[in-house]
């Protein structure tokens, strides 16, 4: 049998082959070239993360109202919902009464003085007629005097009865601060009954439903800013003098025609210490079984996910 004899189908003036030994194995040769170059043309793979902030309740109550759901988008200082704050609202009228209460007890000094400055002021005007008295020899030195000791006792007893009713009205004053205070605790704890969203961001994952008890700490939701989105990959020691914060790179992930879509990343951090390779994460070189953590942030139109693979360049 001739090993040259081939077996071909005519069309035209062309012959095609239909099986050699030596064109299959060519074709066999480029098919894994073109696999292994697609394998290692890039420097890094990972996957996709997100800075992950859990909203936990600050009030111990019933949560009445929650308005938000998976992947809602939503915005910093936006409120959300609230918890029951009847209690709150009580205690604090209750505060208040107290210190109207406590202020209704504070003397009126001017009112509870009046009457020894009227007192005074008459004295003064009878020390005023006795001096005249005196000037023409109608009255004696010793009226006057005993009309000025007058004067000056009436002073000192208006300076005590003030003082004494100062250092009352202070004492009242000071009971009604410890009473401010628990009022301004139940206005800032008033205030936490308001679930106010405190980032933009998607929200993720929703804990809990209206009409659930609540308590402090206890998880509502998860949200995530996903318009700025982290690729966490591995780098190899020998890889590591390559690469510096703030370098640019290149992100590729699966486009689903079984290409990539390209887009530029800057790589934020990396990890001062060496650890061992992750099990579902693959580097360069995949013998090495000590490598760095970096991320890379990347700007996310919309089409980057948690947790999808995403491969780096550097450039």
């Amino acid at each position: 049998m001739n090993i040259q004899k081939q077996f071909t189908r005519r069309k035209g003036n062309f012959q095609l082959p239909i099986f050699n030994p030596l064109f299959k194995i060519l074709a066999i040769a480029m098919i894994l070239s073109a696999c292994n170059g697609r394998k290692n043309s890039f420097d890094a793979s990972g996957t996709f993360e997100a800075e992950e902030t859990i909203i936990s309740s600050e009030a111990v109550g019933t949560i009445k109202q929650l308005n938000i759901e998976e992947g809602q988008t939503l915005d910093a200082g936006q409120v959300v919902g609230y918890i029951d704050s009847t209690q709150l609202h009580l205690k604090k009228k209750q505060l208040e009464a107290q210190v109207v209460a406590t202020l209704g007890k504070q003397p009126d000094i001017s009112v509870q003085t009046s009457a020894l400055q009227e007192q005074l002021r008459t004295a003064e005007k009878e020390r005023i007629r006795v001096t005249n008295l005196v000037k023409g020899d109608a009255a004696t030195s010793k009226q006057l005097d005993d009309i000025n000791a007058q004067i000056k006792v009436l002073k000192k007893q208006i300076e005590a009865q003030k003082s004494t009713l100062s250092i009352s009205s202070e004492g009242l004053g000071k009971d009604i601060v410890p009473l401010q205070v628990q009022i301004e605790q139940l206005n800032d704890q008033l205030a936490k009954c308001h679930i106010t969203n405190p980032i933009d961001g998607t929200v993720l994952t929703k804990y809990t439903e209206a009409n659930e008890m609540t308590a402090i700490g206890k998880p509502l939701y998860k949200i995530a800013d996903l318009s700025n989105i982290i690729l966490r990959a591995y780098i190899t020691g020998d890889q590591l003098p390559k690469v510096k914060l703030n370098q640019q790179v290149k992100v590729l992930t699966d486009d689903g025609e079984g290409g990539y879509k390209e887009t530029e990343g800057i790589l934020i951090w990396i990890n001062d210490k060496a650890e061992f390779t992750p099990k579902t994460v693959q580097t360069k070189n995949e013998r090495a079984n000590r490598v760095y953590a970096i991320k890379v942030k990347v700007k996310n139109d919309g089409t980057y996910k948690i947790g999808m693979y995403g491969e780096i360049k550097f450039q």
